[in-house]
């Protein structure tokens, strides 16, 4: 998964020793990290996703704590995409998808934000594409750009793993687009994800 780079308002920006809770109401976990992996601002969701089953009140030092789990959770070592980071993780039972976005910024200083990371959460049903494929018509190509697609691969990577050119993925993404109803490549991401829950949960009523 490449990075995306981006600009954060200021008010996001803050010393960790100043404000270590963000938006403590939002849905998805979110960091702040320097460019040595170190957390400086952070919400509640994400101490709550990365620590468990820890207790919140056990954690003196999170900091601390969250800067060990980030290099232990959502590190990819093996990766080669532009991103060392993971995208997509368990904690507990439950599925996340992990976003890591740069930061814009004109200091120099190491303890300056260097990348947002977003955990958001995902169905925990194994995506079918197979029976998403089926649903939206695609072709057996456009299948496998699919499932690269939802790895978090960028055009090159897929054109790599495929044995094609970039301006092909794009030419099938395109197209999944299409056919999913979408305008975006996160937009099929979702599509697909949310499809595959819907489908799961229909399933269970059946039983």
């Amino acid at each position: 998964m490449s990075c995306s780079r981006a600009l954060l308002p200021h008010s996001l920006i803050e010393p960790l020793a100043k404000r270590k809770a963000i938006a403590p109401n939002s849905v998805a976990g979110f960091l702040l990290i320097d460019t040595s992996l170190n957390p400086i601002s952070f919400n509640e969701e994400a101490i709550q996703i990365l620590s468990y089953p820890d207790k919140l009140a056990n954690l003196r030092r999170p900091g601390v704590f969250l800067a060990a789990r980030i290099r232990s959770i959502l590190i990819n070592p093996q990766s080669s995409s532009e991103s060392p980071f993971v995208t997509e993780f368990w904690s507990g039972r439950r599925r996340y998808f992990c976003r890591a976005f740069l930061v814009g910024s004109d200091a120099n200083e190491p303890s300056q934000p260097s990348l947002a990371v977003l955990l958001e959460r995902g169905p925990s049903e194994v995506i079918s594409l197979s029976q998403v494929s089926e649903q939206f018509n695609l072709t057996r190509r456009e299948r496998e750009a699919l499932g690269h697609l939802l790895q978090g691969l960028g055009s090159k990577e897929i054109a790599n793993r495929m044995n094609i050119s970039p301006n092909t993925v794009k030419a099938y993404l395109r197209l999944i687009m299409i056919k999913t109803g979408v305008s975006s490549r996160t937009a099929i991401s979702w599509k697909v994800m949310m499809q595959s829950f819907a489908d799961g949960a229909a399933r269970q009523c059946l039983q």
